[in-house]
């Protein structure tokens, strides 16, 4: 209610309505008023109801004549008592109204009441369906996120491996490349000692050639000297044997050692074909080079000893 009512309003209310010549009611006084609960104006219209006999007979009291004859207030009270029984028989009645309505109100309360309370158990099973759709969605957000975070540092994790993955091929690559220009850096040397042997043993054969063909000329020139002089000393004839023999011998040196670096020319060729699979076998022909310095040295040592 809009404010609060009380007895003495219900009271002044009913019996404003009643001197209008109309039966007051719960609704016709909460009109009347202008507010009031439905429970408060029922409550207060009670106890109006219930004083009214007591003030009708206040009433008549105030309105009897002392000095009336007998007839008259027989009559009186007699019309009295009518009016009485009348607002007594109207006030039941409109307590039995009362009654009805009130139990239909509370009967339209109790189904309100019943729907409310059917009403509060659907909205608490919805909440408590909504707390736990609530608790799960949670739950699955939890884990969702727990996902997503332990896929993110597996992403990290395989862009790091990548990474490095790409790290260790640039470095493979940087690694070949190194091995192939040191490969081609030994093919070349290599192929580079090859012509000079080549050009070294073509120079040996040569100057072992150009011995052969000197040390026949001397053999003919002995020879002849030989024949001219088939009677000279016997010394000179031992000594031009022995210089046609010394001159066999070193052509003989000459030939054997052309042969040998032949050998060695050819071992060299074989090895620079096996360079790319075997590059062991470089070492093995540089280490062959020692022997060659050691042929050169004799064969100088021969020039320098013919006259």
């Amino acid at each position: 209610m809009a404010r609060g009512i009380t007895e003495s309003d219900v009271h002044t209310a009913a019996d404003e309505i009643v001197d209008a010549g109309e039966r007051p009611t719960v609704e016709r006084i909460r009109a009347h008023l202008g507010t009031g609960s439905p429970n408060t104006v029922t409550r207060w219209l009670e106890t109006w109801w219930r004083a009214l006999g007591t003030r009708l007979d206040t009433h008549q009291r105030s309105l009897s004549v002392p000095e009336a004859p007998e007839a008259v207030t027989k009559l009186a009270g007699e019309w009295w008592a009518l009016a009485l029984k009348h607002a007594r028989s109207e006030a039941e009645n409109g307590f039995a109204d009362k009654q009805v309505a009130l139990l239909s109100a509370q009967e339209a309360l109790g189904r309100e009441r019943e729907g409310f309370a059917a009403e509060a158990m659907a909205l608490r099973e919805a909440v408590a369906n909504a707390s736990q759709s609530e608790r799960l969605a949670t739950a699955r957000t939890a884990e969702l996120l727990r996902l997503v975070s332990q896929l993110e540092g597996e992403i990290k994790e395989q862009e790091r491996q990548r990474n490095a993955a790409l790290d260790r091929a640039s470095d493979a690559e940087v690694a070949r490349q190194a091995v192939e220009n040191r490969l081609q850096a030994m093919v070349n040397e290599a192929r580079a000692e090859r012509e000079g042997l080549a050009q070294h043993v073509r120079a040996i054969e040569d100057r072992a050639h150009r011995e052969v063909d000197l040390a026949r000329q001397e053999a003919k020139e002995l020879k002849g000297q030989v024949a001219a002089a088939h009677r000279a000393h016997a010394s000179a004839e031992k000594s031009s044997f022995q210089s046609a023999e010394r001159a066999k011998a070193e052509a003989v040196e000459a030939r054997r050692e052309a042969d040998a670096q032949r050998a060695r020319a050819d071992a060299l060729e074989q090895q620079l074909a096996k360079l790319k699979d075997l590059p062991a076998a470089l070492e093995a022909a540089w280490r062959q080079r020692s022997p060659t310095a050691k042929a050169r040295k004799p064969a100088k040592k021969k020039e320098s000893a013919r006259p």
